[in-house]
């Protein structure tokens, strides 16, 4: 249910700019196809969900509610398909049983075929042209050395009934732990191989790269080459549905595992329609909205790898051992205002709310990346419009945190006081800019860095407007947090178009701009006087807490503290991350 409503949600927008190519330009095959494939994505999306609230059933997997695959809707939903993960398992299963059953007819048939099935599971590890020859010649040694110990295992229960000595019984017992170290072992080595796979993938971060240069060529007119890179970008495509399939074998969860299918579905499903896209504007390079219609499909895209990133560091924790947390963020409980910490719950969002916050936060995290893309761009990375954008950035990116339950964020009160500090750069950017821009000479890029650089002081008035909003309860507070998060994501994106309205101008007019030496922003552990309680990555503040930010009182907890030193900064958000 929840993958449905993903795809309709992300679908909404897709739906809109590609009837309007289509009604613009109604002679184009591509943008029929293009508006087609969306509207049948959403039909058979609706589908799935009168599927589930009818028959109630719980799947995973790659089924819809036809007999037909449902690979363009983007939803995975079959439980036709093993993972590995559930194959060692079973086969784990079935040799402890050999403790009380022996191993008799029955028993061996069972335990060979659970055997073949886990091997055929790491068929799709062995013959993905993505794996490394190291990884593949590990994982058939593993396997073919889980085939002898179970030959082993099966051979001394075959000589072993319930009259013979305890040294039988020991070496049952042995075969048993030598069997299970194995399949450890290939469990182990699928976890690397999956791990290995998306490491290179976005160590690689093609798909910047391919998008900029179809985009490039489509605006160009240049059909040749955007068939040339249409090929590449299917074959880049091919790795990401591999490491989506890899995934899925190595989820721990039910969750993960419709999560990893969703995903490589979306993959499947658009890489047609980004190239459509693309083709689309290669017939009309001048199109505005054959543009716009293309960035429509490139920011979605780009939202999917984002998501593909989250899905990995949720698949290793949960593969460390680490909890699969379902709570993005916690409120306060209307109450008593005072309470102390003391028999304080976590008050947990309902899906629709988490739902919502995960979504706000991933936009927040697309906006950091295009942040520090535009600020590499600078040669002088000691330039004050640079450092104070990156400063932003950092800001930026711990609010993503926060709504992850991560981060130097703990409550709503320092969400609301990041914000603050959020403004506070901003307006310290504009007037950085201002004098930049005092030194272009007029000109229509001076004209463009004027528009964008004036919507910079409406943008924080409004968000400066939104914090000093006093509430109580939970949905006030959430409200307002949705409403701080809304606004702190505009500002973020005006402030990346000002920085390249920046970088055009230095570039252009060979602008030698320093301004002064800024203090970085850097994470610091929340005061010990906040009222925060963490507890299984849930957030929530002390019960009943009014949200009264406006007032500058000494108490209040800061998320971030200056830093006399520019040395050590975090180029990227990894790094910072890292710190964090």
């Amino acid at each position: 249910m929840s993958s449905a409503r993903a795809v309709l949600e992300k679908s909404t927008m897709m739906l809109l700019i590609t009837s309007k190519t289509l009604l613009r330009h109604p002679e184009c095959a591509t943008a029929k196809q293009n508006r087609d494939r969306v509207f049948t994505q959403m039909r058979k999306a609706l589908d799935v969900i009168h599927y589930v609230a009818t028959d109630g059933g719980h799947v995973s997997g790659d089924v819809s509610p036809s007999t037909t695959v449902n690979g363009d809707s983007g939803i995975s939903l079959s439980q036709h398909q093993p993972t590995a993960f559930k194959a060692i398992k079973e086969f784990e299963d079935q040799v402890e049983i050999t403790r009380v059953t022996l191993v008799g007819p029955h028993t061996e048939a069972k335990l060979l075929g659970s055997l073949e099935a886990l091997i055929e599971t790491m068929q799709d590890f062995t013959d993905s042209a993505y794996t490394s020859h190291e990884h593949r010649e590990r994982i058939l040694m593993v396997c073919e050395k889980l085939r002898h110990e179970l030959a082993v295992l099966l051979r001394v229960g075959a000589n072993l009934d319930q009259r013979v000595s305890s040294v039988m019984s020991q070496d049952l017992e042995m075969a048993i732990l030598k069997t299970r170290e194995t399949s450890r072992t290939l469990k182990k080595q699928a976890i690397d191989t999956a791990m290995d796979q998306a490491s290179d993938v976005f160590k690689l971060n093609e798909d910047h790269e391919l998008l900029a240069a179809l985009k490039s060529a489509g605006t160009n007119g240049l059909k040749e080459r955007v068939d040339e890179l249409s090929v590449k970008f299917e074959e880049h495509a091919d790795q990401l549905m591999e490491v989506c399939k890899l995934l899925k074998h190595i989820s721990g969860t039910e969750s993960l595992i419709i999560w990893s299918e969703h995903i490589k579905s979306l993959f499947m499903s658009q890489t047609a329609e980004v190239i459509q896209a693309s083709k689309t504007l290669a017939s009309y390079p001048v199109s505005k909205i054959a543009n716009e219609n293309f960035e429509v499909f490139a920011n979605a895209w780009v939202t999917h790898i984002n998501d593909l990133s989250v899905l990995v560091k949720d698949v290793n924790d949960v593969c460390q051992g680490k909890t699969d947390r379902q709570v993005y963020l916690s409120l306060p409980r209307p109450g008593k205002h005072g309470a102390t910490t003391r028999g304080m719950k976590p008050v947990h969002l309902s899906t629709e709310e988490q739902a919502k916050i995960a979504k706000l936060g991933l936009e927040m995290k697309l906006l950091t990346s295009e942040m520090d893309a535009e600020a590499e761009k600078w040669e002088e990375p000691e330039n004050e419009v640079v450092q104070r954008a990156k400063n932003m950035s950092s800001m930026a990116f711990s609010i993503y945190l926060f709504t992850r339950g991560e981060g130097p964020l703990k409550t709503t009160q320092d969400l609301f006081t990041q914000a603050e500090y959020f403004v506070e750069e901003g307006a310290k950017l504009f007037k950085t800019v201002k004098e930049f821009a005092s030194q272009v000479p007029s000109g229509v890029h001076k004209t463009e860095l004027t528009t964008f650089l004036d919507r910079l002081p409406v943008y924080c008035q409004q968000l400066n407007f939104t914090i000093k909003l006093q509430t109580v309860g939970k949905a006030a507070t959430f409200n307002k947090v949705d409403k701080v998060i809304q606004e702190t994501k505009c500002l973020m994106n005006a402030v990346s178009k000002v920085v390249n309205a920046c970088f055009i101008c230095e570039t252009k007019y060979n602008i030698n701009y320093r301004g002064h030496v800024v203090s970085k922003w850097c994470p610091a552990v929340p005061s010990s006087t906040s009222s925060a309680l963490v507890e299984a990555g849930a957030v929530v503040v002390d019960a009943g807490e009014r949200e009264s930010v406006g007032s500058s009182n000494g108490g209040r907890p800061e998320p971030f503290r200056r830093s006399s030193s520019l040395t050590n900064k975090p180029t990227s958000h990894s790094s910072s991350h890292d710190q964090l």
